[in-house]
């Protein structure tokens, strides 16, 4: 499976494509997507992103999208431009609250083809910045990851090197509430290991976490074990390890977890866990969704694919 859908709601709001020589529609009440398009008017996202700026109410803009960054005849182009021409302007979005770098589908440019850069100074520019959301792996840096607002943080990869996973581990976010990680596949970068959730998984960070998505993730049975011994479960009240690998044995970990059966919901869909380990997750009397069940030969685990890779 490949991302087919640019997002179409964010942070609650609608997603609208700005247009050149209009007013963003209403940036208070909607999400407002940046983004180059195949023969559209902008070939440079530096002249996008200045006419928006110049653009009636700018400064209103709560929730920010930004999808293609690259000009058509060169798709390769990190994202460096484009994290220090919004950090530039950040004195003039005070009221961004959310903010999604990547929104870019597979006919724009495959997931683990995106080439991303150091986005850290983020942190910095938007003090008020509630929600951030980034998608490819490909140069990725989080860097320090040091906020006092930010309540989730979603990191969308086919193949998620572990120094960013780690990143991750060692971020000071007190007052985050959803973390969501996609690993995605050695393929594609992606060469984290259980040990590296460790800073996550200890509940040492984030206090006030209570929804915790590890997807996509490749080795997802060595995962579910892992996590169903780890002290933040005592913590979180939605666990989501879907869009993986998970087989039967992943399964068996979680149900021997007392800590499991405390949960609110757990998702697992796209899994390769058979009927009867559904059951068994469905019989702890929480919300499961066990949808998109995909077949495999449960002894031959190098025939289990990822949602999300390339």
């Amino acid at each position: 499976m490949t991302i087919s859908d640019n997002l179409s709601t964010f942070h609650g709001f609608d997603v609208v494509d700005f247009a050149s020589g209009e007013p963003p529609a209403d940036p208070a009440r909607t999400a407002v997507r940046l983004r180059l398009e195949y023969e559209g008017e902008f070939e440079e996202f530096a002249d996008l992103w200045a006419e928006f700026m110049g653009s009636p109410g700018v400064e209103e803009t709560q929730a920010l999208v930004i999808g293609n960054w690259a000009n058509v005849d060169d798709v390769s182009a990190p994202s460096d431009q484009a994290v220090a021409l919004i950090v530039s302007d950040a004195e003039r979005l005070p009221k961004l609250r959310a903010l999604f770098f990547g929104d870019i589908t597979s006919e724009e440019n495959e997931i683990s083809w995106i080439q991303q850069s150091d986005v850290s100074a983020f942190w910095g520019a938007f003090p008020n910045l509630e929600v951030f959301g980034v998608r490819g792996g490909n140069g990725l840096q989080l860097g320090a990851i040091r906020h006092a607002r930010l309540k989730a943080l979603t990191v969308e990869a086919g193949g998620l090197p572990r120094t960013v996973v780690r990143e991750i581990g060692d971020a000071d976010l007190p007052e985050l509430e959803h973390l969501e990680i996609w690993f995605g596949t050695p393929d594609y970068g992606g060469d984290s290991e259980p040990d590296d959730l460790a800073p996550i998984l200890d509940g040492s960070r984030f206090p006030k976490l209570v929804s915790l998505a590890l997807r996509n993730c490749e080795w997802a049975d060595q995962l579910a074990a892992a996590v169903a011994q780890a002290p933040i479960l005592d913590r979180i009240r939605q666990l989501d390890l879907s869009m993986g690998t998970l087989g039967d044995a992943g399964v068996d970990a979680l149900v021997a977890s007392p800590a499991v059966r405390r949960l609110q919901r757990i998702d697992i869909h796209h899994h390769y866990v058979s009927e009867a380990g559904v059951a068994k997750l469905k019989a702890l009397g929480i919300s499961v969704n066990a949808d998109d069940r995909q077949e495999a030969d449960d002894d031959d685990q190098s025939f289990r694919y990822v949602a999300v890779s390339e």
